[in-house]
Formats: structure tokens, C-alpha cells, sequence
């Protein structure tokens, strides 16, 4: 789907850009205060990753559903299926003046969904919110202790990331991106391809680390207890 090419950035452009680079500085400065100097930059920036996952879930995502949950208009909805079953009634982001609805009416810009409450959308943001979101926190909790059963809970987060992902845009892709704004370079390589991308490539490159670290582990206990039944019937 096209759109014309803006001839300004607004300021709710930039306070939805500011309010993403504010989180991942907060990210940061939890790093430096909750890990030990000596820690690894790879154990940081895993940490980082974690804490400012949690944010972008338990804050901006919270808040989409919080608009297409309770923003509503008299309207009749243009989104098919429509929540709830009453067309009659339309909801989401578009129907508030709240500074984090305004957030979501930017990223509408390029993919419509998030404006009025699309239902598959609104099906997965539920599981991300409430069960990604605290994983996340748990997750750094658990970096943060150095336990070894963090790999095995990064691989569930990251896996359910992406699985997440692909069943947002897999829909747009096979219909035709009717929802998706395509035209416009900004909305197609930052908003859509950028943003979204990072909860590819970085859960893509926690699952290798974690089986470069939970496999080695394994084979190990596999010889550990061949060698103790062989002693056994030895």
C-alpha cells in the first residue's frame, strides 16, 4: 500500500522516536547500575536487550491494549473482524489524544492495524504483554545472578518473538499488505523493516548463543554418565 511522502516530521514523530531512544537508555543505565564491572559486553548487552524488551512490552505494547480495550468511538469499525462482534462500535488508539495513543497513531502511519483494534493483532499483543513481558524481566534477573538456567528461558523468549512476528506479518504478506504502508521510505524501512527487524536479529543471535551453550553442555553430561556406567560394569 502507498502513501505520499511527508514534507514534515511532526513532533509526534519525534516524541515516538524520543520515547523508544529513552527506553533503551534507561536499559542501559540499569546495566550500569545492577551489573558488576567485570561483566562481559556480551552479558551486557543481553541484559540491556532484556530490560529494554520488557519496557517496549510491558509499557508501549501494555498501552495498545489499553486503547483497543477502552478508546472507543461511535463510529462503525473498519476492521474486520471487529472486537467485541459490534461493528457498530470502533476501537483503538485513533480514538484517544493521549500521548502514548499518539505514539501508535505514528506507527498506524505504516501499518494501519495499530491504529483501530485489529483482532489478530490485538490475540498476540495479549501473549506478548502478559506473559513476554514479565519473561523478560526474569530473564535479566536471572543474568543479572549469572544462573545457567537463563539460556533455556532467553531460547522460550526468543523463539516466541519471533514466532510473534511471523504471524503478524505473514497474514499482510499473503493478502496482499493491504494494512501496510509500503510507499513511503520512512514508514517501510524504519517504522516497519527497522523496528520490527530488531525482534528478528536479536532474538535470532540469542538462540545461537544459547545453543553454543546449552549443547556443549549436554554432550558433556551425555560422556559424563556413559564413563560412570562403564565403571559401573567394570
Amino acid at each position: 500500500m502507498a502513501a505520499d511522502e511527508p514534507t514534515l516530521i511532526s513532533a509526534t514523530t519525534v516524541w515516538s522516536l524520543f520515547s523508544t531512544v529513552l527506553l533503551l537508555a534507561a536499559a542501559y543505565g540499569l546495566s550500569k547500575a545492577a551489573l558488576p564491572r567485570a561483566v562481559s559486553q556480551k552479558e551486557r548487552a543481553m541484559y540491556i536487550w532484556h530490560v529494554f524488551d520488557a519496557l517496549t512490552h510491558l509499557i508501549l505494547e501494555a498501552s495498545f491494549l489499553y486503547y483497543s480495550f477502552f478508546a472507543s468511538s461511535p463510529t462503525r469499525s473498519s476492521a474486520v473482524p471487529t472486537l467485541w462482534g459490534n461493528p457498530a462500535i470502533s476501537y483503538g488508539a485513533k480514538f484517544s489524544d493521549a500521548p502514548l495513543a499518539k505514539l501508535w497513531q505514528e506507527y498506524a502511519k505504516a501499518d494501519i492495524r495499530w491504529g483501530e483494534a485489529d483482532v489478530g493483532t490485538v490475540c498476540i499483543e495479549l501473549v506478548t504483554v502478559f506473559l513476554g513481558g514479565p519473561l523478560a524481566v526474569w530473564i535479566t534477573e536471572m543474568i543479572r545472578k549469572g544462573e545457567g538456567r537463563r539460556w533455556f528461558w532467553m531460547s522460550v523468549l526468543a523463539t516466541a518473538e519471533i514466532y510473534g512476528g511471523w504471524m503478524t506479518f505473514a497474514p499482510e504478506w499473503l493478502s496482499g499488505n493491504h494494512n501496510l504502508v509500503t510507499g513511503n521510505w520512512m514508514y517501510k524501512w524504519l517504522y516497519l523493516i527497522f523496528f520490527n527487524g530488531l525482534w528478528v536479529v536479536i532474538p535470532g543471535w540469542l538462540l545461537v548463543e544459547a545453543y553454543y551453550e546449552m549443547v556443549p553442555a549436554v554432550e558433556l553430561m551425555q560422556r559424563i554418565d556413559v564413563t560412570e556406567d562403564e565403571k559401573k560394569v567394570n
